[in-house]
């Protein structure tokens, strides 16, 4: 005979029903799936319906609806009878997580337009910044050195520190979430300058503590530039002291190498001997194949990546897969011409021998520094984008070789006389990779993908620049172009990559997924009509097929048109502390300006 249960018992299974229900889901309902008499009762802010869900990990789509409430995924499952303050029929679209763009450069043009349509436009609802020269820290010879670019821009630096900035950001409004890297750059500059010199011990202190500073500030870690002086001027053992301190604070060291070309090899190799020494992962921004000499070598890049993987290594990268890069235009210019800054590298271009120095370093193939003019095809191959001098807008969209043409000069001389009229402060596009390298970068399951421009506007005061097209394209591109048109990667994986992959780099613990308890960043499109349709002759031009985007739940945009919400947060680093007692840094950075 069955005995009966005893009334702690039943009380005790009855307990666990209520609060298996609770938490979203029937017995045998996948995780974060609500049942029906559950959903019935609750009410939600939005519940997205007739959707096919793909929620990020690379699981194939399947079919539910999404509720979200106060800015969060509440469930997801069988929603018809929840109440909800309104409903999104996404009619058989696709809704996803929203993207992470792994490297934005967004940190001054969000203060122009915080709405930032390019990157909504494209999905993005996450930006990560701060490539080598982050926003901060800043002192006043680093905002008279950048006086030309804040002044374009119309934006005063009332910060110094990203605690500070970020409160701007808080104060004003954005329109996606954003975080940033401490550039390794801005520490050296805070300290040592722009000289080509190298820290003492005492120095080597300061830029740590103002890294220390920076992580709890909110930081999400280390970054490196090494093309781009006075960065190139930094040994490694510089590096591996200022990853260390970012590595107590949880952070990650992200790099733009020290060459993408002919010392690639050498410069990986250094990536991986700083997340060795500093016990810190490792991302390699923009991963690519530089140079005509190097087209073809992205298999053994790869290998050499796979194989640091296969010993235990935390490395990964990103790519935009184009194939131009898009830099200053001054990083053409071998790295001892920078020395003391622009004002000096600008002197140096006017002096008759020191140019013809410049000019036989650019021609001499050697593996000193990454000469990119050994690496284009030649003077067409590179793309005048963006300039400050407003005599120089009409050169916007021409190649070098015009520029050369209509001055009646050597290319070279064109390119140095360039950056005498603008100040050193021209961005160009570089045609120097190979398709098959590109794709064979972007199908690797641990690359992500980075947009590696500022967010911008085809309208305004932004609307007046001529960037590069992964400006505007990047993420719908991918889309377009390697998942629909060339199978190169299938949707659900180009989505992981989009979402679930970078936010686990970045240890974005509670978003990039659609799973219940996450923030509602979310994006719904049609998988067969989304494309990009920004070129390099006409770059200014929005992407198409964002039917909704939701950042933290509320809609930026919406049937396809922007709203102007600006629902965005500031993402901190796991070292970020609400109150730092940091009278100490204070003290130490009083001491050394």
């Amino acid at each position: 005979m069955r005995k009966a249960l005893s009334c702690g018992l039943l009380l005790a299974l009855v307990a666990a029903q209520v609060a298996q229900a609770t938490e979203g889901g029937a017995p045998g309902a996948p995780a974060g799936a609500a049942s029906a008499p559950h959903a019935a009762a609750a009410a939600f802010d939005t519940v997205i319906v007739n959707g096919h869900i793909i929620d990020g990990t690379g699981s194939p789509w399947y079919s539910g609806d999404v509720g979200i409430r106060a800015g969060r995924i509440a469930a997801i499952g069988h929603l018809q009878q929840a109440s909800r303050r309104r409903t999104i029929d996404a009619g058989g679209m696709i809704v996803a997580p929203g993207f992470i763009d792994m490297l934005g450069q967004s940190e001054l043009t969000i203060l122009v337009d915080p709405r930032l349509p390019s990157k909504i436009y494209q999905g993005i609802t996450t930006e990560i910044t701060g490539e080598g020269d982050s926003v901060a820290p800043l002192n006043a010879a680093m905002i008279a050195a950048n006086r030309t670019n804040y002044e374009h821009l119309k934006v005063s630096p009332d910060w110094t520190t990203l605690r500070q900035y970020f409160a701007r950001l808080e104060r004003q409004g954005l329109g996606i979430n954003f975080a940033s890297y401490v550039g390794a750059t801005s520490v050296r500059r805070m300290v040592l300058g722009d000289g080509d010199v190298q820290p003492t011990a005492a120095q080597m202190l300061a830029m740590q503590a103002l890294v220390r500073q920076a992580m709890q500030d909110g930081a999400v870690g280390l970054s490196s530039a090494l093309q781009y002086a006075p960065a190139p001027y930094a040994r490694t053992q510089e590096l591996i002291e200022l990853a260390s301190e970012a590595a107590k604070y949880g952070g990650i060291y992200a790099t733009h190498m020290r060459s993408e070309g002919d010392a690639e090899t050498a410069a990986i190799d250094e990536a991986l001997q700083i997340g060795r020494a500093a016990h810190i992962p490792v991302e390699i921004w923009h991963l690519k194949a530089a140079g005509k000499a190097n087209w073809g070598k992205m298999p053994q890049i790869v290998a050499q990546l796979q194989a640091a993987r296969v010993a235990g290594v935390d490395i990964s990268a990103n790519t935009y897969a184009y194939p131009a890069w898009f830099n200053a235009f001054s990083a053409f210019i071998p790295p001892w011409a920078h020395d003391g800054g622009d004002a000096a590298l600008i002197e140096r271009l006017k002096e008759p021998a020191t140019r013809a120095r410049i000019r036989q370093d650019m021609l001499t193939p050697n593996g000193g520094w990454d000469n990119e003019w050994q690496e284009i095809p030649g003077p067409e191959a590179v793309q005048i984008a963006v300039v400050q001098n407003p005599q120089l807008v009409p050169l916007q969209g021409k190649r070098l070789s015009e520029v050369a043409e209509l001055w009646h000069e050597d290319p070279i001389d064109a390119l140095c006389d360039l950056l005498i009229k603008d100040k050193a402060y021209t961005n160009v596009a570089v045609f120097g990779m190979n398709e098959s390298d590109v794709v064979l970068a972007l199908q690797q399951p641990w690359v992500s993908i980075d947009n590696d421009s500022q967010g911008t506007s085809p309208s305004g005061l932004l609307g007046q620049e001529h960037p590069h097209p992964r400006a505007y394209g990047t993420f719908p591109r991918i889309l377009r172009k390697y998942v629909r048109e060339q199978h190169a990667l299938s949707l659900e994986d180009a989505i992981r990559k989009f979402s679930a992959l970078a936010a686990q780099r970045m240890r974005l613990s509670d978003r990039g997924a659609l799973k219940q308890g996450l923030w509602a960043d979310v994006v719904i499109f049609d998988a067969d009509t989304i494309r990009d349709l920004a070129t390099f002759e006409q770059p200014n031009q929005l992407s198409q097929g964002m039917q909704y985007v939701l950042v933290n739940g509320v809609a930026v945009i919406a049937e396809g048109k922007m709203t102007g919400a600006l629902p965005g947060k500031v993402l901190r680093g796991s070292g970020y502390v609400a109150s730092p007692s940091s009278q100490s840094v204070s003290k130490t950075h009083a001491s050394i300006h």
